[in-house]
């Protein structure tokens, strides 16, 4: 039967170099010229293409491209997403564009208006790239003290967004991103969903499936009916999970070091396997506890946003000593 699974499934790991983001575009404000974009320039339609010119290319992935880009005029510097016509998902996308803005999320600047018909979305440049560019550079794992910040900011955004009914069902470390100034906000709604207010949801399979908790990698596990009844945000959290653990062992951390990430293998250890053991003195009691209320198998028993938020691990840090350990990573990885 996994074999007849698998091959109905789509791909598995559908990573890029560097990913997207897209919001909702807020009130206009000015651009300082020469900078990476901070703030929303102008609201949809005074933006056009034509206005800037494509430096390079960020990542490449089935929905799209992503270019860093140069306004011509200002110098000001962006990230622009372009969202192939008729890709699966794009009309999603831009929906989810419009319903947030926060400053715990990759802030949109404008939907531009393309001669193909592409969605072209103009969002914030984040000079630090991702979390996964920064823990793949070969430097080991992140100090604990950032790890606390990174999962509190990566909260912060998580409860912006299920106060909006959304989903971002792709949480990991290329899908958070940073910038010298030492924040985080979470970014690429490529495969977001927007929860019904009767809280229909779809507990499918959908994202990279290193990172799907285990009700969303092998649905065919829930009870019969139990999936309508499938807390929608409880699979952000579990990716959340995944993600601070990785980001402490330098590596994808529910495999053995080196091992292919094939769909057997993931599902094995994703809806069967133990958490990986961490050596004594690798990690504190709070850590680990916050890594655990995170991976619970049964999407019942994991902990919800608000409750991680409270944890010890996120709220009993020291926040000037978690943001300076921080801005400290990052400055030695980019």
């Amino acid at each position: 039967m996994a074999a007849a699974r698998e091959r109905r499934l789509p791909q598995l790991h559908l990573t890029l170099d560097a990913p997207t983001w897209a919001f909702r575009c807020p009130a206009p404000a000015p651009v300082t010229a020469a900078t990476p974009s901070t703030s929303a320039a102008r609201p949809d339609g005074e933006f056009r293409l034509s206005d800037f010119d494509m430096l390079k290319v960020l990542g490449r992935g089935n929905g799209g491209t992503v270019h860093k880009a140069s306004h011509r005029r200002t110098s000001a510097l962006y990230a622009l997403k372009i969202i192939h016509r008729g890709h699966p998902g794009a009309d999603e996308e831009v929906d989810v564009v419009r319903r947030v803005d926060s400053p715990h999320i990759v802030r949109c600047h404008s939907v531009l208006p393309t001669p193909s018909g592409d969605s072209a979305l103009l969002l914030e440049l984040m000079d630090g790239g991702s979390l996964d560019s920064l823990v793949r550079g070969g430097q080991g794992g992140f100090p604990e003290a950032a790890l606390a910040e990174v999962a509190a900011q990566a909260l912060a955004g998580l409860a912006y967004l299920r106060a909006r009914r959304v989903v971002h069902r792709d949480m990991k470390p290329a899908n958070l991103l940073v910038n010298r100034a030492g924040q985080v906000k979470i970014g690429d709604f490529g495969i977001a969903e927007v929860v019904s207010r009767a809280g229909k949801y779809r507990a499918a399979y959908e994202g990279t499936a290193a990172y799907m908790s285990p009700e969303r990698f092998d649905t065919e596990r829930l009870h019969e009916g139990e999936e309508d009844r499938v807390d929608p945000y409880a699979a952000d959290v579990w990716g959340l999970g995944v993600t601070v653990l990785e980001l402490l062992m330098g590596r994808y951390p529910l495999l053995p070091a080196g091992q292919e990430l094939t769909w057997a293998a993931l599902m094995c250890a994703i809806c069967f396997g133990e958490l990986p053991a961490l050596p004594d003195g690798s990690a504190s009691p709070e850590l680990r506890s916050f890594v655990s209320a995170c991976l619970q198998k049964d999407h019942r028993k994991r902990a919800s946003v608000a409750e991680l938020v409270a944890h010890p691990f996120v709220a009993g840090r020291d926040v000037a000593a978690a943001r300076h350990a921080l801005r400290e990573v990052i400055a030695q990885r980019v």
